[in-house]
């Protein structure tokens, strides 16, 4: 009986999630090699612009994308540097430096930062050990309607039993 529970217990762990597809969501970028070194052109250090991104394998159904990137390693825990949702599903790419107000060009909104801020806000610790900063995009079944401005908080309670697929890329930075 344990073997059959088991079976069936891996079996509904290896479906896709509900609408996706076998094909995971892929998450890319030119600015630098996943767990590499972040450039400086897109930290506090530099222009503080944020890197271009682009994605292929959105799951069928995928309605929006939102975008997370954050520093778990900040010393007063995770710090946010960049909030983006209602990305439209057509879309496979933001570009680097993409203006820091509420609206992306092309469709897409921006939430705040712990910074304060509109937008990217680009990787800035204190000297020492490298932090590493993830960034993940989330291909969702609906469009969030979420006002500009919102926080990682609201688009995370908003994204709840909406996510068909994520991916993440990190990197490392250190002053």
């Amino acid at each position: 009986m344990i073997g059959i529970v088991l079976l069936l217990a891996a079996r509904v762990c290896s479906q896709p999630p509900q609408g996706g597809s076998a094909m995971s969501l892929k998450l890319s970028t030119t600015a630098f090699q996943p767990e590499s070194d972040i450039p400086g052109k897109y930290t506090c250090a530099g222009a503080d612009v944020s890197p271009a991104f682009s994605w292929s394998n959105a799951p069928a159904g995928t309605q929006s994308f939102a975008l997370v990137a954050d520093d778990p390693d900040a010393p007063v825990g995770t710090w946010v540097h960049w909030v983006a949702y209602d990305i439209p599903a057509t879309a496979r790419q933001l570009p680097e430096g993409v203006p820091k107000v509420d609206s992306i060009p092309g469709g897409g909104t921006q939430g705040q930062n712990d910074f304060r801020k509109t937008g990217y806000g680009g990787p800035c610790p204190p000297p020492g050990k490298p932090h590493r900063y993830y960034f993940r995009l989330y291909a969702l079944d609906a469009k969030l309607n979420l006002n500009p401005g919102a926080t990682k908080k609201d688009l995370e309670q908003a994204m709840q039993g909406h996510i068909l697929a994520q991916s993440q890329l990190m990197g490392r930075f250190k002053r």
